[in-house]
């Protein structure tokens, strides 16, 4: 009997060896979920610090609550894939291997999301699992064991996602300008068009919490009424926010302010909902490896799914909240303020550009980067008034962690996985 409820051992398997690499997955798993949460709060609030629709504090407070949630209620309860189709597991055919190799990765990639948070750079989580996955695939079953197909659409990623994004981000903001700002009654102009961003707005966060979170398979509506349910509340919001616009503007006078007011309500609107949909659809990176072990360690045999328990999802989920409001501020004031500078229009263009390409992506079934995605999304809003408005120094730093972060992490977990593996003589 295993010291750690709900978990039956095979006669003749070390006791000790499981409960520790499984305590020390938790402990992993959480500087994950803390790391996560300091780093990717910039995909989520960034552009709302950055254009002054919302301070740090108000976003901390903001962020914090809504991706606990997120995690919790509406967090994947099942892991893709455990390598994410990097390796097979089918060539790593002991247990214990597959134990530590989960733990080595875990502690890999959080060392490597961590260093980045503290240097204020934003990377991808997502990649910093595959890079940790792939080095220890490599040392546990050899290169053969690796997908070598699947790690190149993951290299790809890194130029897909930034410029998807930004070329999305740069037309919307060039839209904004050309069909209001450069208009001579633009607060008119705004009444009439603020309305319909606002509907496919909510078209797009619609499709996003359908597709990407588990509700959509735990309702189980069909596809067609889940598309007509999304329209007919698009429909909605644009007749709403319509009346609404046209009688708050009534009296007001035509000028800039007042036309970028109306686009920071909608900022904070997809700020917050990017954050609940970083708990759902992030906490898995964190907790997923933990649920493998967890498994393992509960029915001695290799995995390749692993159901997430709820208190896994409720320790990410804390995890995350812990690393927006102690770290969270870091990297938020990179993506928000250093790469160029931002108005309510220009950070809705990016949180606009952003989430519709990372939705477009992966229902291609492409695995790009929300961080690469809101990163290019601000590019691509800047580059909108020209070269000079990036701070190329700032973007090249952030490009050259993305491109360390497979071969960095994947080196931090054969050395870690190594040591490990002489420690247990396995």
């Amino acid at each position: 009997m295993s010291c750690f409820p709900g978990i039956q051992l095979k006669q003749g398997c070390s006791l000790e060896f499981y409960d520790l690499i499984f305590y020390l997955s938790m402990l992993a798993g959480l500087l994950m979920a803390f790391s996560l949460g300091a780093n990717d709060l910039a995909n989520t609030m960034a552009t709302a610090v950055g254009s002054k629709a919302l301070t740090v504090r108000q976003a901390v407070m903001i962020a914090a609550p809504l991706t606990f949630v997120g995690a919790v209620f509406l967090g994947a309860h099942v892991t893709a894939t455990i390598t994410r189709g990097v390796v097979n597991p089918e060539h790593i055919a002991d247990p214990k291997l597959m134990v530590l190799g989960m733990f080595s990765a875990l502690l890999a990639a959080a060392l490597w999301v961590f260093i980045a948070s503290v240097a204020s750079l934003p990377v991808s989580t997502t990649h910093s699992i595959v890079g940790s996955v792939l080095g220890f695939g490599i040392v546990a079953g050899g290169p053969e064991v690796v997908n070598w197909a699947i790690l190149l659409v993951v290299v790809l990623s890194w130029l897909i996602s930034p410029i998807f994004a930004g070329a999305l981000a740069y037309l919307i903001f060039t839209h904004i300008r050309k069909f209001i700002f450069y208009q001579k009654h633009y607060l008119e102009q705004a009444r009439i068009w603020a309305p319909r961003w606002i509907g496919l707005t909510v078209l797009i966060l619609g499709f996003s919490f359908v597709f990407k979170t588990p509700l959509y398979d735990a309702i189980d509506m069909g596809v067609p009424f889940a598309v007509f349910l999304i329209v007919a509340l698009a429909c909605l919001a644009w007749a709403f926010f319509r009346y609404l616009i046209n009688k708050i503007t009534r009296h007001m006078e035509q000028n800039v302010e007042n036309v970028e007011g109306i686009f920071r309500k909608l900022q904070i609107m997809t700020s917050s909902y990017v954050s609940l949909s970083l708990g759902a659809n992030d906490v898995a990176n964190a907790v997923g490896p933990v649920a493998v072990i967890y498994i393992i360690v509960r029915q001695q045999e290799l995995v390749e799914q692993a159901d997430i328990p709820i208190f896994l999802l409720v320790m990410g989920g804390l995890g995350i909240a812990l690393g927006i409001a102690l770290l969270g501020a870091r990297v938020i004031r990179t993506v928000g303020t250093r790469i160029t500078t931002l108005t309510h229009t220009r950070g809705f263009s990016v949180n606009y550009g952003s989430a519709t390409a990372v939705l477009v992506a992966s229902m291609l079934g492409m695995p790009v980067s929300t961080t690469h995605a809101c990163v290019g999304g601000v590019t691509g809003v800047g580059l909108a008034r020209g070269f000079s408005a990036i701070d190329l120094t700032v973007l090249l730093r952030i490009v050259a962690y993305w491109v360390l972060t497979v071969p960095i992490a994947a080196l931090t977990c054969i050395v870690i996985f190594q040591t490990l593996r002489w420690t247990f003589v396995l």
